[in-house]
């Protein structure tokens, strides 16, 4: 049995948001954990519309309110979608090199202090383009940018040495995620598209290694 305290960093696809369960991957994951015999703590630190920009600031402080030097903890983040989403009328919220450049340290940091997985973001359905936040305020989401992002995070991943889950790769060819989606939201999946996420995740060799 491992006992461990994880928190996962990020945004509404962490959160979990749009799904009717309330689990999101996380929830998923740490569920089917704790019913393999494993002491899990799950602390979800996703805020929706969040970049890369405003998760950076908070996310030590509130990681470390949560892992004490007494107890076993890990991390896990995942975070970009925000970063290349278009403001209606105004442009992409983040460049890529402020993205690449706020990763590269937000992710060593992490991984100096805990051990540290990362996750990275899934492709959008683009039909289902622009997502309208409210009355006055839509963002652009699109597969092209979240797949030129999804490189430059593998390839710092790569460089830190840090366990990375191409999720975009391991999803856009597949023919049922578009299914996954309301017809108002191409952005955060249903919960069989968390159910899919979490799939990846379980299956992946770096989540497993946690639990040997």
């Amino acid at each position: 049995m491992t006992t461990i305290r994880i928190c996962f960093v990020g945004d509404s696809l962490v959160l979990g948001t749009n799904d009717e369960t309330y689990l999101g991957w996380p929830g998923r994951l740490c569920r089917d954990g704790r019913a393999a015999g494993h002491d899990m703590s799950l602390y979800n630190l996703g805020i929706r519309a969040e970049t890369s920009e405003q998760i950076a600031p908070r996310w030590r402080a509130e990681c470390k309110a949560r892992i004490w030097d007494t107890h076993p903890g890990a991390l896990v983040f995942s975070f970009g979608a925000n970063d290349c989403a278009e403001i209606i009328g105004e442009g992409r919220r983040v460049s890529l090199e402020d993205s690449k450049e706020i990763a590269r340290t937000m992710m060593a940091q992490a991984r100096d202090w805990l051990p540290t997985l990362w996750i990275g973001p899934p492709p959008v359905d683009d039909s289902r383009q622009p997502f309208q936040v409210n009355a006055d305020l839509a963002y652009h989401f699109a597969s092209e940018r979240m797949a030129e992002l999804n490189a430059a995070y593998t390839e710092i991943a790569a460089d830190l040495g840090i366990p990375y889950l191409d999720m975009y790769t391991r999803l856009v060819d597949d023919p049922a995620w578009p299914g996954m989606y309301e017809d108002a939201d191409g952005v955060h999946p249903i919960a069989a598209g968390y159910e899919v996420m979490a799939e990846h995740i379980a299956d992946w060799a770096a989540w497993q290694a946690w639990f040997e």
